[in-house]
């Protein structure tokens, strides 16, 4: 996994609805080695939370709940192939 990653996990209002603060308690229980877990304000996809969003590679994951988040640890930040049923669907078109 490359160290300086960050897990920017939106705690702003619509997340919050859609249970965005147990994806982060999720997310800060799983202890991913050399990533960053951050409660961040609104990233602009309201309509799609919880969003999460991993940088650098600046993947975007909707509707994220707390169960969802052992498949991005796993699949994603250890093996680095992003979970493709998660990927926000604007942001991340699959043909």
């Amino acid at each position: 996994m490359d160290s300086g990653r960050q897990i920017l996990v939106c705690q702003y209002t619509n997340c919050l609805a859609n249970g965005s603060a147990a994806v982060l308690a999720a997310f800060q229980a799983a202890s991913v080695p050399g990533a960053m877990v951050i409660g961040c304000g609104c990233q602009g996809q309201c309509n799609m939370g919880a969003t999460v969003r991993v940088l650098p590679d600046n993947t975007w994951y909707c509707r994220v709940k707390p169960e969802d988040v052992r498949a991005i640890v796993e699949q994603h930040l250890k093996q680095g192939k992003p979970v493709a049923d998660l990927l926000h669907p604007r942001l991340h078109p699959q043909f």
